[in-house]
């Protein structure tokens, strides 16, 4: 039944006292997850939910094996849940009230990826499970004290009731700034690359690709995109980020476009540098940088590693053209602002390399403004297979079905505001043990760790090969965790708005040690979307730095006046964040929140008021911190002038489900 707990042994909890009693740069054992963590999503400051392909895991649910659990982070305890439809290889985005859905996945299978015992792919028997191709998904976040048996805290996951148009097997997801989320292309039904070799058909593969896109809620019949079949065969899991103007930034194969969802219109972009493929399976980190009032809040996305494999080695559906785990895969890193203040073309611009070669690099925005990357591997790619075009059988694999090789378990960081040449570092980062290749995960906590899981470069559960499924979670505490105290502030809304007035955050004396005046002049709020996590990369993972200005009282307490959301619901769009108050580096546990009205629609946009001066305990006035940066340009990012709060429509935190029908 749903509140069925497996036990299994625990190290401890994930308390703020545990938390700062770990070694900082250092992994610790967190638990068992019970299905292979391939999905995961932060849903409140409890719970962790994880999905996984339908396989033979051995924790079973209304007799058949389960894919779906939640993992407590303060027990590292993991609930099975039930699920009815495949997720393998689902998209997964938030909504603006804090539910969670995720679009796609394959067909029913059987043991083994064996055809579904009906024969249509539909149902099987053997695993319970139907085809989740169409599928959509919901599940609103519960704590420990809700009634776990209850609808609200169960995924609805019926494709009779609610579906996409299309099958879509590796889609992406992006929401507008309504809310909207825009799903586009995939597979229809399994392989390595979707295309053909020779490509003869790069639209639909025959049948075995989708190049459209559609929203949900439906805004009409899924339409093609032409940037779909221009990328044909490596564009699965684009790159997809919503830019200030409306356009939508979509990354594929070694092609850019700036992309108008409302018209369907590209606009081109440069092609990557060299040729670097970062989608999967190349599989390399992506991630935008943190906007802030520095930047006017600027969109720029860093891409790091991948592949350069030529277009003929990358073979076709059913496997690779060489032996992949002897290429190396590419530290190249490159930067684009596709949307540059000054008006010029956009451009990529060669950034500092990594430290190693990696594929499967996962980037994860930590609340300090860094981004660590973590999990992946010396060489190849992500995915497995039973030959290649070089190695003819399973036989001769020489690491089963991975097509990767050389575990990196050691992480980086990555400054993106150090100089030229010196923004990556791993000293004093500890190396993981665990390999992480296909299907690993990894995602920012509440109390600002890292949770790592997953890795299953097999077709099914194989627990004795060379990189076997994985059902161990780590935890990971970035260096800041040699902090002897951690800000405790108060004050936070629970509901953020674009624009209006400011609120003020107290963080009392004993958050912080040295000079008062010096811990407000370096302090900064972070509104970090950890995003939907699978197969290395975070759907709508966000962070942005809201504009504050500060007083230093008397009793060394420091009030931080702060600013709401920039009034532009296009770079941050509305939907659940966490909100971590950053003191000398070292941030606060996470307050979540609602950023925006909680609903699907045109958010409202209020004027930005200013701050008040910052002020020292002497007396002494410092600077406004830029009150008036960070106004959210763009065409759509027109401010509506409100005199008043009390004019700010907070609607109810309710969705309405939207049924097959559209």
């Amino acid at each position: 039944m749903l509140s069925h707990v497996l036990q299994f042994s625990l190290w401890m909890g994930i308390s703020t006292s545990a938390a700062l009693a770990a070694t900082p740069g250092s992994f610790e054992d967190g638990g068992n997850t019970q299905v292979s963590a391939m999905m995961m999503f932060v849903g409140n400051d409890e719970k962790v939910y994880i999905s996984d392909k339908t396989e033979s895991n051995a924790a079973q649910i209304n007799g058949h094996p389960a894919w779906n659990s939640v993992w407590d982070i303060n027990t590292r305890q993991a609930m099975i849940m039930n699920g009815r439809t495949n997720t393998f290889c689902a998209a997964g985005m938030h909504l603006p009230n804090g539910t969670w859905i995720t679009f796609g996945g394959n067909k029913a299978l059987g043991p083994g990826d064996t055809p579904a015992s009906d024969g249509q792919g539909q149902f099987d028997d053997r695993f319970g499970v139907y085809d989740g191709r169409k599928a959509i998904r919901l599940l609103t976040p519960c704590k420990s004290s809700d009634d776990w048996n209850s609808v609200k805290c169960q995924w609805l996951d019926d494709a009779s009731q609610l579906a996409m148009q299309k099958e879509r097997w590796y889609p992406a997801a992006e929401p507008l700034a309504d809310g909207t989320v825009a799903i586009i292309g995939g597979f229809t039904s399994g392989g390595y690359i979707n295309r053909n070799f020779p490509n003869d058909d790069p639209a639909t593969s025959h049948g075995g690709s989708e190049p459209t896109y559609e929203f949900y809620p439906s805004r009409g019949a899924a339409q093609l995109m032409n940037f779909m079949v221009k990328t044909s065969g490596l564009n699965s899991y684009a790159h997809t980020f919503m830019m200030p103007s409306g356009k939508m930034f979509v990354q594929a194969n070694y092609s850019t476009i700036l992309w108008e969802p409302e018209t369907n219109v590209e606009h081109e972009l440069p092609d990557m540098p060299g040729k670097i493929v970062r989608v999967y399976p190349a599989s390399g980190g992506v991630a935008m940088l943190p906007l802030t009032p520095a930047n006017n809040y600027t969109p720029t996305i860093l891409f790091c590693g991948g592949s350069d494999m030529p277009d003929e080695a990358w073979g076709d559906f059913k496997w690779p053209m060489i032996d992949t785990w002897n290429h190396p895969a590419s530290s190249d890193c490159q930067r684009i602002t596709p949307e540059p203040l000054d008006g010029t073309a956009p451009v990529y611009v060669k950034d500092d390399n990594m430290l190693e070669t990696r594929t499967m690099g996962q980037f994860v925005i930590l609340p300090d403004g860094t981004l660590l990357i973590i999990n992946g591997a010396l060489n190849g790619t992500a995915g497995y297979a039973q030959q290649t075009g070089q190695t003819d059988s399973y036989s001769k694999m020489p690491f089963g079905m991975s097509l990767a090789s050389g575990p990196v378990g050691r992480p980086a960081i990555y400054d993106p505001n150090a100089e030229g040449g010196k923004r990556w570092s791993n000293d004093g980062l500890s190396s993981s043990s665990i390999p992480r290749f296909y299907h690993s995960t990894a995602i920012l906590l509440p109390d600002a760790s890292v949770l790592i899981a997953g890795s299953n470069p097999n077709v099914d559960v194989n627990l004795t090969t060379a990189y076997p499924t994985e059902y161990r979670a780590e935890v990971f505490y970035p260096p800041y965790f040699s902090a002897t105290v951690r800000p405790k502030p108060s004050g936070i809304p629970q509901t953020l708005t674009y624009g209006g007035l400011p609120f003020d955050i107290t963080i009392p004396a004993s958050s912080y040690s040295g000079s008062a005046n010096d811990a407000a002049s370096k302090t900064h709020v972070a509104v970090v979307r950890a995003g939907w996590t699978t197969h290395s990369m975070s759907f709508g993972q966000r962070y942005l730095q809201l504009n504050n200005t500060y007083t230093v009282n008397q009793d060394s307490s420091i009030t931080l006046h702060t600013s709401q959301m920039p009034p532009n619901a296009n770079i941050f769009q509305p939907g659940p964040a966490m909100v971590f108050v950053v003191v000398n580096g070292i941030p606060s546990n996470a307050t979540f929140v609602i950023v925006g009205s909680g609903m699907i629609e045109k958010q409202p946009l209020l004027s930005v008021a200013d701050l008040p001066a910052s002020q020292n305990r002497d007396g002494a006035s410092g600077s406004a911190n830029g009150s008036q940066t960070g106004q959210g340009g763009g065409k759509n990012g027109a401010v509506t002038t409100s005199t008043s709060m009390t004019n700010v429509v907070l609607a109810g935190l309710v969705m309405m489900v939207v049924g097959s029908g559209w």
